[in-house]
């Protein structure tokens, strides 16, 4: 009988002993876990130094990206910009060949014009009716003539009593005149037409100007 009251009391001790281990161990796991939290309380705490140094390479990264950024489209703007200098300047090259081509094809048929301009002019002391019909047909060619010089907007550079300009005229004389009222370097007379294409002179006028 006191063998089995020591057995029992001996289970009991060893139970307590077990129940106070095993407290001891849940105290100390909960205070370690406290204490692995304390220094950043990263969980819903305070930030910690190494979060901040992250927040800081993001931020310097993200002002890295934006300037880039930046650059890249100002070199897409120049690079525009130079396209478009480009696309210009072919165009005015591709204007200038056209204006040249255009202006060195007219002045092949500009003799033939004068040519017909003269034969006209000395056909105007004749009276002979004979010729008159030669001398129509002739007009009529001429006319036509000077018609398609107009729809290639080709001006006849012809005037007379107006200042010598080099742009337009070629000087082939100098003339002395009585009238004290003309300038100096007045175009008198007109001894061939000149023509021009808008401000591009194709054939100087050859001219006589007053010293």
């Amino acid at each position: 009988m006191k063998r089995n009251q020591m057995s029992s009391e001996s289970m009991n001790e060893e139970t307590l002993k077990n129940r106070e281990t095993a407290g001891d161990e849940r105290r100390s796991a909960e205070g370690s876990a406290h204490e692995s939290e304390a220094p950043g309380e990263g969980r819903g705490g305070v930030v910690s130094d190494s979060d901040d140094q992250l927040l800081l390479d993001q931020q310097q990264r993200i002002e890295e990206l934006e300037q880039r950024v930046e650059e890249l489209q100002e070199s897409n703007l120049r690079r525009a910009a130079e396209l478009e200098n480009v696309k210009k300047r072919v165009q005015r090259e591709r204007a200038a060949i056209f204006e040249q081509a255009h202006a060195e094809s007219v002045e092949q048929f500009l003799p033939v014009n004068d040519d017909l301009k003269r034969t006209l002019q000395a056909a105007d002391s004749l009276d002979d009716e004979r010729l008159r019909g030669v001398l129509d047909g002739i007009k009529l060619v001429a006319d036509k003539f000077e018609e398609a010089l107009k729809r290639y907007k080709v001006e006849r550079i012809d005037e007379t009593g107006v200042p010598f300009n080099v742009d337009l005229h070629d000087a082939l004389m100098r003339k002395k005149v009585e009238d004290e009222e003309v300038e100096s370097d007045t175009v008198l007379e007109v001894l061939e037409s000149g023509y021009r294409i808008g401000d591009r002179t194709i054939r100087y006028a050859k001219v006589i100007v007053s010293e």
